[in-house]
């Protein structure tokens, strides 16, 4: 790494799931440019305040190229920096700060954003997927739980993989999340077998390594984030669909992928007719386009 590597700042609360996007977009950065990345948790909220509203700020030499950070308690610390070391920052989500005081966010659209030069709009939330060599006649079936979006029917899902399982041939991997209630997991160790791999078993390179190498991927229809990460790795993409407690962003967003021939749905196994969008479906990638041509990180 050279002198004049630039920096990003990652602001992480802490949640896999936030970090997960966070290193998503700075990991497509640094596909990009000569970039070090580093992580810190958030400062206190007093500490963030004092700095957004202090005067006679100390001259400090090193600084970051860029501030990023997902998640609500990430907020007034990116703002804080952005003030500090006068450079942009990035958020991802739909922040609970007005949106004006930061230089990017990047807000999944089925939170319905308003259209402003500082706001992208993204289908959903962005990962670090990439994709790898496919295995021909490979495919993953992710299995979620109970949520506050989706009645969880057990049978009904079982019911949905042993049909795929039957009518769909192929090397097959099942895996459970940690929603998983413990009779679903059981029921799906006496339908695949060793094919099966719980939850409990997976450490946080499984899933990567196995989307990466799937031609075919389902998913549960309450793992909406799953379908976007399956989409980001280059799979066909399917959704086991389960009863909607209520109309909720969740679903919209994963409709709209179904309306727009991306995914496809139970009960319809066949994938041959899903738009071949998969390859470059990668919202990080799309996202870090962005950020390269608004030159914060230097000029090609």
């Amino acid at each position: 790494m050279s002198d004049s590597c630039q920096q990003i700042w990652i602001v992480s609360d802490g949640k896999p799931g936030h970090l997960n996007q966070s290193r998503g977009l700075a990991e497509a950065l640094s596909r990009r440019r000569e970039v070090a990345i580093s992580e810190q948790p958030p400062m206190s909220r007093l500490q963030a305040l004092r700095l957004c509203f202090s005067t006679g700020l100390p001259a400090l030499e090193d600084k970051p190229a860029l501030v990023i950070g997902a998640g609500h308690a990430t907020h007034l610390t990116l703002l804080a920096l952005r003030r500090l070391y006068g450079v942009p920052a990035v958020v991802l989500m739909q922040p609970s700060i007005p949106m004006g005081f930061f230089d990017l966010c990047l807000v999944p659209e089925h939170d319905q954003p308003p259209q402003r030069p500082n706001i992208i709009a993204t289908r959903g939330a962005l990962n670090r997927m990439q994709p790898g060599d496919k295995v021909p006649g490979s495919g993953v079936m992710l299995i979620g739980g109970p949520s506050k979006h989706f009645s969880w029917n057990e049978s009904r899902v079982l019911e949905q993989v042993e049909t795929l399982l039957r009518q769909v041939p192929g090397v097959w991997t099942l895996g459970s999340s940690r929603r998983t209630p413990a009779s679903t997991e059981q029921a799906l160790k006496a339908l695949a077998g060793e094919r099966f791999v719980p939850a409990a078993n997976t450490d946080s390179d499984w899933l990567p390594q196995q989307l990466a190498r799937a031609e075919v991927c389902w998913v549960t229809q309450d793992s909406a984030s799953m379908v976007y990460e399956a989409l980001t790795a280059g799979c066909k993409v399917g959704v086991l669909t389960l009863e909607e407690q209520a109309d909720n962003r969740i679903s919209r967003g994963v409709d709209t992928l179904r309306e727009q021939g991306i995914v496809s749905a139970a009960p319809d196994w066949s994938l041959d007719a899903i738009t071949s969008t998969s390859a470059t479906f990668n919202e990080a990638e799309r996202c870090a386009e962005v950020i390269l041509k608004k030159g914060w990180l230097g000029r090609d």
